[in-house]
């Protein structure tokens, strides 16, 4: 994977002052170098500048980027980042019709594939991607994003010129551009975070392309196209036959995103997800005579300190050892301390951009850090909740009742450290309401279908769109960061749009949570794990660290130069540190509960000073 940044406008001849715009597009690299640590280069044409940093994964040798190629008198270059899963077949497809390539990379397939079918080549595509493309002759530049929202592009229309990049900081860096946080940011931080609205950057004008879609621009004019949406239709297929369809549909996703010139590992949790991966990768590299290396994490002292609740009934490592068993892994268990997972909140940040998932994101970079220490490639079992049905909220009466984000239904909570003041001035309740009801309306219905099932399906587009972005986004910048590719076999399009439309007595077949991806994974798994309960990402129980969150928020608010103590009030503060931590009960998801609560205000701190973010409700 790499990171793009870059602008274009029709008012500037970027040939005249070429020091000048070529060393804004290195100063977009440099701020985004940790996505790309092993090259970069940049592109300048009389309405279009490029950047690009790489993490060479395929054709280490001439992959570079930016890409021109020029064929029938036709100049294109391209800015890319992600991984193209199908590039053999759509590459002989390619050759078929004549084209010629000079590298073995996924990048030129794109491009080549342009130049020959036009933008809507993008479709033809099985892969992740956030894209930038100059048609030098029709003096256009499209942005493409996949299909899942895998890999960010944000962008900005400053003055008259398009700004975009992989992250916020790449569209910061360039001049003029700052932090504006208004009345949406706010109730995007308080009201929604970590989610976020799709389509936005949270910030004020900066937007993201959305997944699905491509811009256009040209001559100063945007234009927003959908490529991919998912459609609801009858499923009439036997359950032994969407079974099978299931299983292949897996399979053959974990094989495609096997494709690397570098060794490939992966994430073991030893729940049914990254277990089914786990078991996949080892058997395919056992018949190249290779071994599979496995990472697991956990945090220092939860053998002590763990207390099993509804949402986390029971800790990994027993059953990682029965999976490292099982596939005959190279085994690393991770651990972090509490030092470690304080100091990387503000990591974390650094990476995101924003206030994220407090220590559930500073522990995954600071595994990642590790894990990148001695692979570049990591594959996942993020997303298989999302699709699968695998959260509690979608067998829990409730979230059939309250007309709300069935992970974070209770504004109340979160104002819980907020000023009277701000409560008042902020429209959180309004906000989030307005968001959520956009989405339901998006969600696509089959036709006559009311209650229960119209609930259920509303549940399962709302996750899709919000949870799950909100994990695809914790895992891209955290693996980024590090120089880490990690992959989501499980977010697949073919597997999303397939199992999208399995009725839900199949998907929770007998009543048992993921029953349909449990009997896919038949034959796959030893049979103990392929029936676990589901427990979901570790965190800490350790109570020094709530201590150690504590003490440095009180440290923060003694400050009165630090930024939170303007939407904090330091009595509410004090009354919560008092009381018992609830772990049974988050304010987000399943993980973020009190301790988290006070981590969130401390990334909320961190990015305010930081980003020089300026407060403008006007």
């Amino acid at each position: 994977m790499c990171g793009i940044a870059g602008f274009s406008s029709y008012e500037e001849d970027y040939g005249i002052c070429r020091g000048k715009w070529e060393e804004i597009l290195e100063t977009m690299n440099q701020v985004q170098k940790r996505r790309g640590p092993d090259e970069d280069g940049i592109f300048l044409d009389a309405h279009c500048g490029m950047a690009h940093v790489r993490l060479c994964i395929l054709d280490l040798k001439r992959g570079q980027q930016p890409m021109s190629r020029h064929s029938q008198g036709r100049t294109c270059t391209i800015c890319f980042n992600g991984e193209i899963y199908n590039m053999k077949a759509l590459r002989k497809e390619l050759e078929a019709e004549g084209a010629i390539f000079q590298s073995d990379s996924d990048t030129e397939v794109f491009l080549v594939g342009y130049m020959l079918h036009g933008e809507n080549f993008v479709k033809r595509i099985n892969g992740v991607f956030g894209a930038a493309l100059w048609d030098s002759d029709k003096e256009t530049l499209f942005l493409f994003r996949d299909r899942a929202g895998v890999k960010p592009l944000f962008y900005t229309k400053y003055r008259e010129t398009l700004v975009y990049a992989s992250e916020l900081k790449g569209i910061l860096a360039y001049p003029g551009m700052e932090a504006v946080a208004d009345a949406d940011t706010l109730c995007e931080i308080f009201a929604l975070g970590p989610a976020k609205t799709y389509g936005k950057g949270v910030l004020k004008d900066i937007y993201e392309v959305l997944p699905g879609h491509y811009l256009v621009f040209y001559k100063g004019k945007i234009r927003d196209i959908c490529y991919w949406k998912l459609e609801s239709h009858v499923q009439e297929a036997s359950f032994e036959e969407t079974v099978e369809k299931t299983s292949w549909l897996i399979e053959d996703a974990v094989k495609l995103q096997m494709l690397s010139d570098v060794p490939v590992s992966t994430f073991l949790s030893g729940g049914v997800d990254s277990s089914l991966v786990t078991a996949i990768c080892a058997k395919e590299l056992k018949k190249q005579g290779k071994t599979l290396r496995t990472f697991s994490f956990d945090f220092e002292g939860n053998r002590k300190y763990f207390k099993a609740n509804r949402f986390q009934p029971s800790q990994d490592r027993p059953w990682v050892e029965k999976m490292v068993k099982f596939c005959q892994s190279e085994h690393t268990f991770l651990e972090c301390d509490n030092i470690q997972l304080l100091d990387y909140l503000y990591k974390a940040v650094d990476a995101r951009d924003l206030p994220c998932m407090a220590d559930v994101e500073s522990s995954m970079l600071y595994f990642c850090s590790k894990v990148a220490e001695k692979n570049k490639v990591a594959l996942t079992g993020e997303c298989a909740d999302e699709i699968f049905g695998g959260y509690p909220w979608f067998h829990n009466p409730k979230a059939f009742e309250t007309q709300d984000f069935p992970w974070s239904s209770d504004m109340k909570v979160r104002q819980t450290l907020l000023s009277e003041e701000w409560i008042h001035m902020l429209p959180m309740e309004e906000y989030a309401h307005s968001a959520y009801e956009k989405t339901i309306k998006e969600t696509p219905l089959l036709e006559g279908e009311t209650g229960t099932e119209k609930r259920r399906r509303e549940i399962a587009y709302l996750n899709l769109k919000w949870f799950m972005a909100t994990l695809l986004d914790r895992m891209d910048r955290t693996g980024m960061y590090c120089g880490l590719e990690a992959r989501v076999p499980f977010a697949d399009h073919r597997i999303i749009e397939y199992v999208w439309n399995v009725p839900w007595e199949m998907k929770c077949r007998d009543g048992v949570v993921k029953g349909l991806l449990r009997h896919a994974g038949a034959g796959k798994l030893p049979k103990e794990v392929l029936w676990r309960k589901k427990s979901p990402y570790p965190k800490t129980y350790h109570p020094e660290y709530e201590k150690m969150l504590g003490d440095r928020l009180r440290e923060v608010l003694a400050d009165s130069n630090a930024p939170v103590g303007q939407f904090l009030d330091k009595g509410k503060v004090e009354r919560f540190l008092a009381s018992p931590s609830d772990y049974g009960k988050p304010w987000y998801g399943q993980l973020m509960a009190g301790p988290q609560m006070l981590a969130y205000m401390l990334q909320v701190n961190d990015w305010l000073e930081k980003y020089k973010v300026r407060i403008s409700l006007r």
